[in-house]
């Protein structure tokens, strides 16, 4: 079965790279994603481009590598690189930790899994994160700099990333511990948004679940410490009741939500693959983050559409895809955030997103609960 994954997966992948992956500027050597399909001539010229998806582009390039290494998909992760610096006007800093965090993952696994290095970022990175603890303020680390909002979607894959990269476990750990003690619901056991200047921000996004799936399986694989599996088998049980209607991943439409349940597929997965043990209940979280996987994954491919051979996801994938046109409203980046455009469908996130969670379903496919 998880061949057929293996085959839905290269389409997603082929599906991105032919839509969206163009030169920067139409410069030799560079490739980034354009961010609407069909696209402006501004999308086009990278007049827009927003960082965090990029690092998700990147990420999914790299999954691809790990499914089927080919020596043209090395290239084209090089050339993602460097163009993500150079559209960053020649920096891999910007004014948001979580957009940091994201590169930061997306680049550690490059260089570990393909052997693209940027030997300045990672600590570059690590350097940012680390200085933006601020327990004193009530933090984790803040959104974005001089700001008082402490948020999941920043400290969940800040925390990923270095108990990965640099010997900052404990650091890591205390990341999980922070948001174990101010972040969850008491009553479903989800993820709250974050904590602005003392007071709880209670929206429930599902990729806050999944980055602290994702800490909480790296720090249970990676310690002796065992407070850390218990806290996956409660969110996975908690995400299974309350995100996956019908067992199918909740959508958040296009825009910036539309990266948001292929982040939470992408670590459920991980769940699936990479956390430890053999108890009962871990053998549950397993089983029951692979079923999630694998369930919205057939939702997905099943509503989507097929232009010229290739899929087009849907921006919720228990809903038909919608097939975008060049008209209609924008996505438009507002207060810090990307708005949908008029059709999700038409955003980079979206097409992204069904793409992680094909590969995710490969992944997830490939191992049985013993596995």
């Amino acid at each position: 079965m998880d061949q057929v994954w293996a085959n839905r997966a290269a389409s997603a992948e082929a599906a991105v790279t032919q839509r969206h992956l163009k030169r920067l500027w139409a410069l030799p050597g560079t490739q980034l994603g354009v961010v609407a399909w069909p696209s402006s001539r501004r999308d086009r010229l990278f007049g827009t481009w927003h960082y965090w998806w990029q690092a998700h582009l990147l990420d999914c390039l790299v999954d691809a590598q790990l499914r089927d290494p080919q020596p043209h998909r090395r290239t084209r992760i090089n050339r993602q690189v460097r163009s993500h610096r150079l559209r960053n006007n020649f920096s891999w800093i910007n004014s948001y930790y979580d957009d940091m965090a994201w590169l930061a993952l997306a680049l550690e696994r490059a260089a570990r899994v393909v052997g693209v290095q940027r030997r300045r970022a990672l600590p570059k990175l690590t350097d940012q994160f680390v200085k933006a603890w601020v327990p004193e303020d009530g933090g984790g680390i803040p959104w974005r700099k001089q700001d008082q909002f402490f948020n999941a979607p920043a400290n969940g894959p800040a925390g990923i990333f270095l108990a990965r990269y640099g010997d900052r476990l404990k650091r890591a750990e205390q990341m999980a511990d922070w948001i174990d003690r101010t972040l969850i619901d008491p009553e479903t056991h989800l993820v709250f948004d974050g904590i602005k200047a003392g007071s709880l921000v209670r929206a429930q996004y599902t990729y806050c679940q999944g980055v602290v799936l994702g800490l909480e399986t790296e720090l249970a694989a990676r310690t002796s410490d065992d407070r850390h599996a218990p806290r996956v088998h409660r969110l996975v049980a908690a995400v299974n009741e309350h995100m996956a209607p019908s067992g199918v991943l909740r959508g958040a439409g296009g825009g910036d939500g539309g990266l948001f349940a292929g982040i939470t597929a992408r670590y459920l997965a991980l769940v699936a693959t990479t956390l430890p043990g053999y108890t009962a209940a871990d053998v549950t979280a397993r089983d029951t983050a692979r079923a999630v996987v694998l369930s919205s994954a057939k939702s997905a491919w099943d509503r989507r559409q097929t232009v010229d051979g290739l899929p087009v996801f849907a921006a919720f994938w228990d809903r038909d895809a919608e097939l975008p046109t060049a008209t209609g409203r924008p996505a438009q980046f507002v207060e810090g955030a990307v708005t949908s455009s008029e059709a999700a469908e038409r955003d980079l996130s979206v097409q992204l997103s069904g793409w992680m969670l094909m590969e995710a379903a490969h992944r997830a496919a490939a191992v049985s609960s013993l596995g």
